[in-house]
């Protein structure tokens, strides 16, 4: 099994869509609990943490390119010297 593998591919596509369904659905779960109380109004709407959580990657990823980007690239000509 490679990952290149389409199959493969398509695996983990479904993994990771399922695994997000079962995320959203245990916030659902924990929101009727009536011990949970929202401190700041937005985090008690549905499924918050999911969209924060994916957000917050989304910027990392960002931030990483960017910071990494000024750090390693170099000039088209940096091994003619």
């Amino acid at each position: 099994m490679s990952l290149e593998d389409p199959r493969t591919i398509r695996k983990l596509w479904t993994v990771s869509l399922v695994v997000l369904a079962l995320l959203v659905l245990a916030d659902s779960w924990v929101m009727r609990d009536p011990h949970h109380h929202a401190h700041f109004g937005v985090d008690g709407t549905f499924g918050f943490y999911s969209w924060y959580g994916f957000g917050v990657c989304a910027v990392m990823v960002l931030v990483s390119k960017f910071v990494v980007g000024l750090i390693l690239k170099r000039k088209d000509t940096f091994y003619d010297d």
